[in-house]
C-alpha cells in the first residue's frame, strides 16, 4: 500500500533526474540569496554552474553542526521572519542550541514524508495512534502526530511520563500503535507488568514506531516476543526537519524519500565517499527545505546505502538501521569503542536484560570502561559463585567483540534507571 506511488514507485533514473534538477535550483537559490553558502561556495571556489550533474555534488562544501550555532539564531534563514511559522530547538548541551525554523510548505513536506512512511507500516485509518515522543521544542512529538493526522489515524498526543496512566490509556482506548524510543516502550512494558497488565494479551498495541537513539535487532526481538509488537525503525533529526522516514512492512532498510532529501555515504576521517554497501558518515542534502535550506551537512549518523530492491516496490533510496554516531564514539585506550557495539554484544546473551549502563573514566594515566548490567529475574541470584560465573562470562564477550577488556558490574532487575526520553547510557567522567 502506498501514500504517493507515483513518487514511491518511480524509476530510479527518472528519480535521478527529479534529484538533479532539485538539487541545481537550490544552488543556484543559495548561492544568490544566502551570505553563508555564497561566501562558503567563494571560499572553496565552485560556482553553481560547476553542478552539471547529479555526481557534482561533491564539489560543493559540507555544512557542520557548528555552522549551525556559529549563525544562531536565524543567519541561515532564506525566507523573510514572517514566511516562518514554527520553530524547534534542538539541545545546547555542548554549545548554542541548535535553532530550526519552517515555513508552512516545510511543515507540508515534512507531513508528507511522514504520511508515506506511516502507510508503508500499515497505519491508517482505523488505528489509534499514541505518540509518547515528547511535545515541544522536540521535533518527535508533533512529527509524528501531524503525519498520524494525515493518513487517517487517531492520534493520542500522550508525550513521555505518566506512565501508569499512558498504560491505562493504551487499554482504555484501544490503541493499536505507538511512537515513542525504543527504551520508553522498553519502561512503559516495565511498568504494565508492574500493574498486572501484559501488553501482548491485554491490549491492542501491535505495531510501534521506535527512533530517536540506536536500538539492535535483539531489541526489536525482545519487544516482539515479550510485548507482541512489530516493531518498525524510524529516523530524522531536527536539522531535517524531524523524524521522517521509516522502515516498510518488509523492515529491510529505512527508505528516504529521494524527492526530498539527498543521502551520500561517506568516511568519516576524510570525507570521501566509500564504497557502495559500505559503512560511513551520512550526509544529507534537503532538495525542498524552504526556511533553512541544507547542502551536504554532515549529520553524523553512521550507516550505510543498500542497493538491492525493496520487496514493497518502492524504488526510493534505503539506508540501514543507524548504528551508531560518529561523534558518540568512544577512544578507550586507543580502541575505537561505539556504544551501539556494546549494546549488540549484551543483548546476545541470554542471562542479559534490556538495560545497561556504560561508565568510561580514567585511574592515573589509564582509561578504565565500567559495563552496568541488569540481569533477567530469571537468571539472577543470590548464588555469589553463579554470578561471579556470568560476570566473566560478559566480560569475555565484550573482550571478544571490542578487542578490550570492561568490568562488568551486575544489577538485580529493576535496579538501573529508566528513561522517557533517549536513553542516556554513556557517562564519560574523562577530561579529554
Amino acid at each position: 500500500m502506498y501514500w504517493n506511488p507515483r513518487i514511491e514507485c518511480m524509476p530510479v533514473e527518472e528519480l535521478k533526474k527529479l534529484q538533479y534538477r532539485e538539487l541545481k535550483q537550490l544552488v543556484y537559490n543559495l548561492y544568490s540569496f544566502n551570505k553563508f553558502y555564497h561566501d562558503r561556495m567563494v571560499e572553496n571556489k565552485v560556482h553553481p554552474d560547476d553542478i552539471t550533474c547529479l555526481a557534482d555534488i561533491r564539489k560543493l562544501p559540507f555544512m557542520y553542526k557548528q555552522d549551525l550555532r556559529d549563525n544562531y539564531p536565524d543567519k541561515l534563514f532564506t525566507v523573510p521572519k514572517n514566511e516562518i511559522v514554527r520553530y524547534h530547538v534542538s539541545s545546547g548541551t555542548t554549545g548554542k542550541p541548535t535553532l530550526v525554523g519552517y515555513t508552512q510548505n516545510d511543515l507540508d513536506y515534512w507531513t508528507e514524508a511522514l504520511a508515506r512512511s506511516m502507510t508503508s507500516v500499515g497505519i491508517g485509518p482505523g488505528d489509534v495512534l499514541q505518540v509518547s515522543y515528547g511535545y515541544g521544542l522536540f521535533t518527535g512529538g508533533l512529527g509524528a502526530h501531524y503525519g498520524g493526522e494525515k493518513v487517517g489515524a487517531t492520534v493520542l498526543p500522550s508525550s513521555t511520563g505518566n506512565t501508569q496512566r499512558q498504560v491505562e490509556l493504551i487499554q482504555d482506548l484501544g490503541v493499536t500503535a505507538i511512537a515513542c524510543t525504543p527504551s520508553y516502550l522498553i519502561h512503559l512494558n516495565d511498568v504494565a507488568n508492574s500493574m498486572g497488565v501484559s501488553i501482548k494479551n491485554d491490549t491492542k498495541l501491535r505495531k510501534g514506531l521506535l527512533g530517536a537513539e540506536p536500538w539492535s535487532e535483539s531489541m526489536r526481538k525482545f519487544i516482539h516476543d515479550e510485548m507482541g509488537i512489530e516493531a518498525y525503525d524510524i529516523y530524522g533529526t531536527s536539522e531535517q526537519a524531524g523524524p521522517m522516514f521509516t522502515e516498510c512492512t518488509e523492515r529491510n532498510g529505512i527508505h528516504v524519500a529521494g524527492d526530498i532529501m539527498l543521502v551520500e555515504i561517506v568516511d568519516p576521517d576524510s570525507g570521501e565517499p566509500v564504497e557502495n554497501g559500505d559503512k560511513g558518515e551520512m550526509v544529507v542534502t534537503m532538495l525542498q527545505k524552504e526556511a533553512m535550506p541544507m547542502i551536504r551537512y554532515r549529520i553524523r549518523d553512521i550507516s550505510y546505502l543498500m542497493e538491492d530492491e525493496c520487496a514493497c516496490g518502492r524504488t526510493s533510496p534505503r539506508i540501514g538501521r543507524i548504528s551508531g554516531r560518529s561523534d558518540d564514539m568512544l577512544i578507550v585506550r586507543g580502541i575505537n569503542v561505539f556504544p551501539s557495539q556494546i549494546e549488540y554484544t549484551l543483548m546476545r546473551i541470554p542471562e542479559v536484560g534490556q538495560q545497561y549502563m556504560i561508565y568510561v573514566s580514567r585511574e592515573g594515566a589509564l582509561d578504565e570502561m565500567t559495563v552496568q548490567v541488569e540481569i533477567r529475574p530469571e537468571a539472577f541470584s543470590d548464588n555469589m559463585a553463579q554470578m561471579a560465573q556470568l560476570r566473566a562470562k560478559i566480560e569475555a564477550e565484550l573482550k571478544k567483540y571490542l578487542n578490550i577488556y570492561a568490568k562488568v558490574e551486575l544489577k538485580a532487575p529493576g535496579e538501573l534507571p529508566r528513561f522517557e526520553g533517549k536513553a542516556k547510557r554513556v557517562v564519560d567522567t574523562r577530561v579529554i
